[in-house]
């Protein structure tokens, strides 16, 4: 099954009309990051939502509507308005969990979203499948397990960047696979584009590809992995924690491992703690510890760890590391001991982790001796994590640069 984007932008297309942001200032120089609003030709006879200048959109793709055989509509009921060139049909939106037959041998089945709007399932006439969902959609429901009967898309064309707890769902209810290609639509001016935005689709295991591309749905293609292990560094207030979350935000059942703890009467750590909680999607699952050895020993799903700083405080208030005779006697090859069990831990884990981690030594050397060593020591179990990591960020100023991967 041929597929062509006609478009793959937002509603009002990238960059937006009369908008003096960055991003649209950039897409407006033209280049593979300006994008019409999201539009998909399949065979040449399957056009998937009607957007302002369809004909022109085909023509710049070499392709043409006069095939088009079937419009389908897939934005909410008061979404933006449209005109029918002459030639093609009357737009329809199937119905909810109603199945098209066309004669083009093409299957279409509405998919209920939890959103206004239609999504459709797209079965090509030699059986190959495709999922496509209209801008801030995600499907309805929310299965609990897999379902072990449910086949995955070949492709799946989404509002990864708006939505990716819609991906998660997907995965979660086995329809999306490795070997599924998504494919980013309804890209917006809220990611910079170019580089950072590929980047993060990258990072969450989806593409972006410029308008007018084909695509044959159901040939094999290569998709690369997301790296198993990340290490996430920064500085205080620099987004480290927010592009950690980020990067897990498409992936079901994350166990978010927090390591800081509670802290009684200390009203502004609550309120960094809620902040944090606000940010996370309601399916993670939040663990407060700092035994990260025996989760990073088990099987499950994607952990977040945030933050080995505040698991190195633990560790060396254990070990009484502020203490300097402690410290001589003992205290040191105590600490070294648990840093190593921890770097053997993320060295053989086989779970997915994202670990956040703050990027000191750059500024004031501490007044005190105590300062002095914990700088040391958080220096020194960054380089050792970062060792056993596939990729590892460094966030400034909320940009965050690849060192690793």
């Amino acid at each position: 099954m041929e597929l062509t984007l006609l478009g793959t932008g937002a509603p009002a297309g990238l960059p937006r009309p009369d908008c003096p942001c960055a991003a649209c200032a950039v897409c407006a120089t033209g280049g593979a990051e300006a994008r019409a609003a999201t539009s998909l030709l399949l065979d040449g006879t399957v056009l998937l939502d009607l957007t302002p200048g369809p004909a022109f959109a085909a023509a710049r793709a070499g392709r043409s509507l006069h095939g088009v055989r079937q419009v389908l509509l897939s934005h909410p009921h008061d979404g933006p308005a449209w005109e029918v060139p002459a030639g093609l049909p009357a737009p329809v939106r199937v119905p909810d969990r109603q199945e098209l037959a066309l004669i083009s041998g093409h299957r279409v089945r509405a998919v209920s979203l939890d959103s206004p709007g239609t999504g459709y399932r797209v079965t090509g006439p030699d059986g190959e499948r495709l999922l496509y969902l209209p801008p801030g959609a995600g499907p309805a429901g929310q299965p609990a397990v897999p379902d072990p009967d449910a086949a995955p898309y070949d492709t799946v064309v989404l509002d990864v960047l708006g939505r990716p707890d819609a991906l998660a769902r997907l995965r979660a209810a086995g329809v999306t696979g490795p070997a599924t290609d998504v494919v980013a639509a309804h890209i917006d001016h809220d990611v910079p584009p170019g580089p950072e935005l590929h980047r993060r689709l990258a990072a969450v295991g989806a593409r972006a590809v410029p308008d007018g591309t084909t695509l044959l749905v159901g040939e094999y293609r290569e998709i690369p992995e997301v790296p198993r292990r990340t290490l996430v560094l920064g500085g205080a207030r620099s987004g480290k924690s927010a592009e950690a979350e980020r990067r897990l935000a498409a992936f079901p059942g994350v166990v978010y491992v927090a390591t800081g703890g509670a802290r009684d009467g200390d009203p502004e750590w609550a309120e960094r703690v809620s902040a944090h909680r606000e940010r996370r999607p309601p399916t993670w699952r939040t663990r407060e510890t700092c035994d990260l050895v025996p989760l990073l020993d088990d099987t499950g799903p994607p952990l977040l760890v945030d933050c080995l700083a505040l698991w190195l405080t633990d560790a060396m208030d254990t070990v009484g590391a502020w203490d300097d005779a402690r410290w001589a006697n003992g205290g040191a090859r105590e600490l070294q001991e648990r840093v190593g069990r921890l770097v053997a831990a993320v060295r053989g884990t086989r779970r997915t982790v994202v670990a956040v981690s703050n990027e000191t030594g750059s500024g004031v050397v501490p007044g005190t001796s105590a300062g002095r060593r914990f700088r040391d020591e958080l220096g020194r179990l960054n380089a050792a994590f970062a060792a056993e990591c596939e990729h590892v960020l460094l966030v400034t100023a909320g940009i965050a640069r690849p060192l690793r991967g």
